[in-house]
């Protein structure tokens, strides 16, 4: 069946709504936003009529990947692709390495947001079932109660943040398998006051929050299927080593270590127990998933 698509209009795409997954959750104070601005030179596409649900069945195994364009996100694309799987990126812009993506339009309205990403992943995948989603999307934004900034960091990170891991979590319940996985994105800062980055720390504790309810009793989750969070302190990204040229990068959780991680949760090697918050801790280039007591 052919895929359909729609062009929608020329949009400027500013840091605001960025959903380029989380590069840096290391505790401390205010400095530059760890990411490039989303070019808008090129024009983007959102699934828009009949998909190419064929090309599901084509894979036995089908992910999708939330914030699939970040640096994060393109690494578990890679990843999954180089297993066999079918791979969806659901992002501001078009993975070209994905098998299908879904562009998120901007809005302010996280009702239309959500409405309109759960609309095109229903239109995209059909009654096919994913065996994984994997939420990577994200940001980080610095400032105390004090700071001019403060309401729009705080708004700027409950958008990266929240309302991608909530829109997730009603991906997962309706098309996610039974005994499927979904991962979340918090941060090992957020178990503890952040008071140099109060809304980056609110953000990511509600997604904490977020991944024990879903394991909670009545969560609306799939049989079997299970919500875990990863906790890292700093990824070890471009971006990251861009701003932080002096830091200790081996004290930093590579992107791979995380790709191969979740592949292994997604195929039942090792997966944690629903609601589990995993905190990713490096030290002389080793990395250990542990979790939180």
């Amino acid at each position: 069946m052919k895929l359909c698509l729609k062009r929608t209009p020329f949009v400027r795409v500013s840091l605001k709504a960025s959903l380029v997954p989380p590069t840096c959750c290391s505790s401390g104070g205010t400095r530059p936003p760890l990411r490039p601005r989303i070019s808008s030179a090129a024009p983007l596409w959102s699934v828009t009529a009949n998909a190419a649900k064929s090309n599901t069945n084509m894979a036995a195994n089908r992910v999708l990947v939330y914030g699939g364009k970040g640096a994060l996100g393109s690494k578990c694309v890679q990843h999954f692709k180089s297993k066999g799987w079918w791979v969806a990126s659901i992002d501001l812009a078009a993975n070209e390495e994905a098998n299908e993506n879904v562009i998120v339009k901007l809005t302010e309205s996280f009702t239309e947001q959500a409405g309109q990403v759960s609309a095109d992943v229903a239109q995209l995948l059909g009654e096919q079932k994913v065996d994984a989603i994997l939420c990577v999307a994200g940001g980080w934004a610095g400032g105390n109660c004090n700071s001019k900034d403060l309401y729009k960091n705080t708004d700027l990170m409950w958008k990266q943040s929240v309302w991608t891991s909530t829109i997730s979590s009603h991906l997962a319940a309706r098309h996610l398998k039974a005994d499927g996985l979904l991962t979340l994105a918090g941060a090992k800062a957020a178990l503890s006051g952040t008071g140099g980055m109060v809304g980056y720390g609110m953000a990511k504790a509600a997604v904490h929050q977020l991944c024990q309810s879903l394991a909670a009793k009545n969560s609306g989750m799939p049989s079997g299927a299970a919500a875990v969070t990863i906790l890292p302190v700093t990824l070890d990204t471009p971006m990251n080593r861009k701003f932080m040229p002096d830091a200790d990068f081996s004290s930093w959780t590579p992107l791979e270590y995380i790709a191969e991680l979740f592949f292994n949760w997604a195929t039942g090697v090792d997966r944690p127990a629903s609601g589990s918050l995993m905190q990713l801790l490096t030290s002389g280039g080793e990395t250990q998933a542990v979790a939180t007591q």
